[in-house]
């Protein structure tokens, strides 16, 4: 049986913490910011967690 191999992807946007659940960045913080507010462009910059529903997708993909 050849060995699992991990999404790319995957790998590059999201990291595992001590405790086993998965961080993530948010979404919309790239482009097109003149229209977006201060506090909303703050709030993106702060990193989240994957929901429990999608945690063993993103697993699946992570080879854990």
């Amino acid at each position: 049986m050849p060995k699992m191999k991990t999404n790319p992807g995957a790998k590059k946007r999201f990291t595992l913490t001590g405790s086993g659940k998965i961080k993530r960045k948010h979404a919309y913080k790239s482009h097109i910011l003149t229209k977006k507010t201060k506090k909303q462009k703050r709030r993106l910059t702060n990193t989240g967690l994957v929901h429990k529903t999608d945690e063993a997708r993103i697993k699946k993909l992570l080879v854990i």
